[in-house]
């Protein structure tokens, strides 16, 4: 179970620095629109927000896997 974990997060962690590397690098969004500092920043904050809500998500999911090897 916890292999599924660590697993689960390296590609967790690959997405969310991929999805980073091309907010930094892209001149204009899906819609055409011209990205300036404060349009990133913005941006960031969608992905930064995301991350916390996924964050969440595996500590949850750690919690019941240890849970649940503490009782095997």
């Amino acid at each position: 179970m916890m292999k599924l974990w660590w697993i689960t997060n390296i590609i967790w962690l690959l997405l969310f620095a991929a999805a980073s590397i091309v907010i930094s690098v892209r001149n204009l969004d899906g819609a055409g629109v011209v990205q300036t500092p404060e349009l990133r920043l913005i941006a960031f904050i969608v992905l930064g927000a995301f991350f916390i809500f996924v964050l969440i998500g595996q500590l949850i999911f750690l919690y019941f896997a240890r849970k649940r090897n503490h009782k095997a």
